[in-house]
């Protein structure tokens, strides 16, 4: 059997690099991307350096991997950029910023991947959401704004995919260890874990037991949904 094929964004580090050498591991041909240079060396790892907002980079990757993969099986929209901080105190430039990233990118990925799978008949489309949104977390309103309006995309994809027998699906990992989270206050951290209902950080295998439920072939009839780990809802 052909080898799946897999792109995740933003694996230079973090989850996204968790998830590439884990889809590596597992025999598939991964393709990542990051603004810089990746850190991942595999005969079957292609690293693509852009901005996940910059639409012509953005088809010139989805170029390449019909051009030499001929086809696309799963994305996962792992990239994703905040700011903490006080409405009050946040800047227009960097609203635009975390939506642009968050938003603006993961919907360009979603809909070059659509047009790459509908050829096949099948497709896994992941998107990465926040918590911090359900949670209504102080100081997080424009990340959790971003968001939710990636839960609203994948929402309404869901439908205008499914004839194509593309899934679009959403997981809300609970706080992981990253650089995402590293300058968060302890205080905070501990404040946020109490309101889940298992009170401690998310790990990357937390995160990819999600992932790969909604990439499996049995999950073609799951899609639309939003997973949040941790006990929040």
């Amino acid at each position: 059997m052909a080898k799946p094929v897999t792109l995740i964004t933003g694996t230079r580090k973090g989850i996204g690099q968790f998830l590439a050498q884990h889809y590596l591991a597992q025999g598939h041909i991964v393709y990542g991307c990051s603004r810089e240079a990746g850190s991942i060396t595999a005969d079957d790892y292609h690293h693509v350096c852009l901005d996940v907002a910059d639409e012509k980079a953005v088809r010139r990757l989805f170029s390449q991997i019909r051009k030499e993969a001929g086809r696309l099986d799963h994305l996962i929209n792992n990239a994703g950029i905040a700011s903490m901080n006080h409405a009050m105190m946040t800047p227009a430039s960097t609203v635009q910023q975390i939506f642009n990233t968050n938003f603006l990118g993961t919907f360009l990925f979603c809909r070059e991947a659509a047009k790459l799978m509908q050829g096949s008949g099948a497709g896994r489309i992941v998107n990465f959401i926040t918590v911090a949104s359900p949670l209504q977390l102080e100081g997080e309103a424009v990340y959790a704004a971003s968001k939710s309006a990636v839960l609203t995309l994948t929402q309404i994809l869901a439908r205008e995919l499914a004839a194509m027998n593309v899934t679009v699906n959403a997981l809300g990992p609970t706080p992981v260890m990253t650089d995402l989270i590293r300058s968060v206050p302890q205080e905070k951290i501990e404040h946020l874990l109490a309101r889940q209902a298992i009170h401690r950080l998310g790990t990357f295998e937390d995160v990819l037991n999600v992932v790969d439920f909604f990439l499996r072939p049995e999950s073609q009839f799951v899609t639309g949904q939003a997973i949040y780990l941790g006990g929040v809802s």
